[in-house]
């Protein structure tokens, strides 16, 4: 089988493909129309979040009985051309699902104890202890939005903090464990201090958490966002964090990304996110919570077992 990569991943992926046999095609920095042209023999295909997986792509690939997504998002590959190609899609959200939660206990430390903020401070040679007075998370309910691989291991992370953790997921049912309580929307915005976003982005979820979502929390949240950018309406949060409504937040993703990592430039920026810059109780990251290096070889293996698994049913 000979399978293209489009984007860097682990070294161990292509090892392993080749040790099963397989060629392996590297086309880290290939232009669109090189693409083109090495997909028409190809039967797989790797990708991360650079190369969109549109019709136009695949119609250079007559071949094509896989896309392998090194990471977790799909936004960027159109799923139901796929699935009418019979084109399976592969993904690997268990690689980077530690990295994540820790990353987002990491944020919510830095929002209450006004870490980025008191560090920026003495930077700048200023000694400031009572305005960076702290708020404890021992004794808070925190509400997690989508309880799949990354809200489920951001809810182990909690224990030992004496937190209630309550989640919703409307996707899922029965999905409550011994680390977090299953409970309906309107109970989540009744009872949650701190809500964390876990939720992928498709278009039921463009914009989930907007002004009218926010609104509905009946105590001041602090809201931490590692999941999508595009699920958060940036407008809303920013006049909700004027307003008070919302404590603070810390956000990992922006919407005004392209394709999930690249940014137009700060000064590019639409107006709501350099209001963002300039808030206090604001922590913002450039998409890297999933990016520590035991995730990306995590990956890898995680994507040669599924393609295994994969290899092993087709081929029967």
């Amino acid at each position: 089988m000979r399978i293209v990569f489009a984007d860097p991943a682990h070294p161990f992926l292509a090892d392993w493909l080749r040790k099963q046999g397989h060629v392996c095609d590297l086309h880290y920095d290939s232009d669109r129309p090189v693409l083109k042209h090495a997909l028409c023999q190809a039967q797989g295909l790797v990708v991360r979040s650079r190369t969109p997986v549109d019709e136009d792509l695949l119609d250079h690939a007559p071949q094509l009985r896989f896309v392998a997504r090194v990471g977790v998002g799909t936004e960027h590959i159109d799923m139901e051309a796929c699935a009418e190609r019979g084109i399976a899609v592969l993904t690997s959200p268990e690689g980077s699902r530690d990295a994540v939660a820790e990353h987002t206990l990491g944020l919510l430390l830095m929002l209450l104890h006004k870490l980025a903020l008191a560090d920026r401070q003495i930077r700048a040679g200023q000694w400031l202890r009572e305005p960076n007075r702290g708020t404890e998370l021992n004794g808070k309910t925190v509400g997690i939005l989508g309880y799949g691989n990354m809200g489920a291991a951001f809810a182990r992370r909690l224990v030992g903090f004496n937190v209630r953790v309550i989640a919703y997921d409307k996707f899922r049912s029965d999905y409550g464990d011994a680390y977090a309580e299953a409970v309906d929307l309107p109970t989540l915005q009744a009872e949650s201090q701190v809500l964390s976003i876990h939720i992928p982005y498709m278009p039921s979820n463009h914009h989930f958490v907007d002004g009218a979502f926010l609104d509905a929390f009946v105590h001041p949240v602090y809201l931490i966002n590692t999941a999508r950018g595009k699920v958060l309406h940036t407008p809303d949060l920013v006049a909700r964090l004027e307003n008070g409504r919302v404590a603070g937040a810390a956000l990992d993703v922006i919407e005004y990304e392209e394709m999930s990592f690249v940014h137009l430039g700060l000064d590019g920026l639409p107006e709501p996110f350099q209001r963002l810059r300039q808030m206090d109780q604001v922590v913002l990251n450039p998409h890297i919570a999933g990016w520590s290096h035991e995730a990306k070889e995590r990956h890898a293996r995680v994507l040669a077992q599924k393609m295994r698994v994969w290899l092993n049913k087709t081929s029967t």
